[in-house]
């Protein structure tokens, strides 16, 4: 797979904007990419130098709306998140310096 097809999008939550300052982001990654791919597309697309990579696989949500016919359920998809740290020596992302 190419980088592009492994990094996702970034995930924006209040927790993640907590992380910025000490080098940690978040990804919504390729279900079927491993810790190793996650590291070498970090490091190709932004051009840094990562230390560790946690990833979870975040289970979608049940939805439930009304309509006329009755209650409609639903789910969202599931995802894989990754948790990218930077080594201290290491240059920030461009992306998220504007963020914080």
């Amino acid at each position: 797979m190419m980088a592009q097809e492994i990094i996702l999008k970034p995930i924006m939550t209040e927790k993640s904007y907590a992380g910025i300052a000490n080098k940690i982001y978040t990804f919504k990654v390729n279900m079927k990419a491993n810790k190793y791919e996650i590291k070498d597309a970090v490091e190709e697309l932004f051009g840094v130098k990562v230390d560790k990579v946690n990833t979870c696989i975040v289970k979608g949500k049940t939805k439930a709306r009304n309509t006329k016919n009755g209650r409609v359920f639903g789910k969202t998809s599931d995802y894989k998140k990754a948790v990218v740290t930077l080594k201290q020596d290491s240059k920030t992302i461009e992306f998220f310096d504007s963020l914080s």
